[in-house]
């Protein structure tokens, strides 16, 4: 038996029938997640492992003996420069700075891309320039005229200024992706609340945040991830009193002396990596969902 012309234009092999251009994708794939799922095995097993194990076993091994004494010791007692107290002060700064910066910069995100996609106000275009010129311009170059007001202002060194420089550098491009979702939707929808009498924050309440769900769910694990591994802003903002988990991580790390303790330098890490991780594991199908239906369009 022949193997027929559309057979061989479709990538099977002669007298077997298997997609090779099928098996040649899942090989990638399960590549690709290999590739980073191996990391984070050998940091969840060398977190389970006392240092003796460590020390003495392959970093693939399995622990013989599993234990969450690493991390607990990492949460509640180890060395974050001269405090020893853990990776809990900075976990809790993180949340109170986490928390705020992404709901203010999502809610004026939305707004500010709600009233660029259906109102135009005058000036608008002028307005979403300039928010894109400030969502490419490295944030660096403002350091050090932030710190100086902050300074004159006297919010140095507070968890309100890390929050204020979490919202300004996050407020362009989520505007962006809001704009964009938002220009994608049905503008009858508005018009038709326009002509029963619905003013502006009656239309956004009651008809673009209900249909606004994967977006939202977008802007939050993208402002989310950005606001808790925020190493730079908690560090020069922040002060010794509100220094974020990251930069408490970064201390347990780099202060450590002799031997180095790597089953707790991992589930330190992993503590600290938990939270965007869970947010994402919880909401991941809004988000392909939100990234397909708006981040694309323009």
């Amino acid at each position: 038996m022949t193997t027929s012309p559309t057979a061989r234009s479709r990538g099977s092999r002669p007298g077997t029938g298997l997609p090779v251009g099928r098996i040649g994708l899942w090989a990638f794939i399960l590549l690709t997640v290999l590739f980073f799922l191996a990391p984070l095995y050998v940091m969840i097993v060398t977190s389970l492992k006392t240092m003796d194990e460590v020390r003495l076993s392959s970093i693939f091994a399995l622990p013989m003996h599993p234990t969450f004494e690493a991390w607990r010791f990492a949460w509640s007692e180890a060395c974050t420069g001269i405090e020893c107290h853990g990776l809990q002060s900075g976990f809790w700064n993180s949340v109170r700075i986490t928390v705020p910066s992404v709901a203010v910069s999502v809610l004026l995100g939305a707004i500010s891309g709600y009233a660029l996609s259906y109102w135009k106000p005058r000036g608008g275009e002028i307005l979403f320039a300039l928010l894109m010129v400030g969502a490419f311009i490295p944030y660096q170059l403002f350091i050090y005229p932030l710190a100086f007001a902050f300074a004159k202002t006297g919010l140095a060194n507070t968890l309100l200024a890390v929050v204020m420089v979490h919202v300004f550098f996050g407020l362009p491009i989520v505007t962006l992706i809001f704009r964009n979702y938002y220009a994608g939707l049905p503008h009858e929808l508005v018009k038709a609340a326009q002509i029963d009498g619905a003013g502006f924050w009656r239309i956004f309440r009651s008809i673009i945040l209900p249909l606004s769900r994967p977006i939202l769910v977008v802007a939050v694990i993208l402002q989310t991830t950005g606001v808790w591994n925020d190493f730079l802003f908690g560090l020069i903002f922040g002060g010794t009193n509100n220094q974020p988990m990251t930069v408490q991580l970064n201390a347990l790390v780099s202060a450590q002396f002799g031997e180095k303790p790597y089953n707790v330098h991992m589930a330190a890490t992993i503590l600290t990596a938990l939270i965007p991780l869970a947010i994402y594991l919880a909401s991941g199908r809004w988000f392909v969902r939100g990234i397909a239906a708006g981040a694309v369009k323009g």
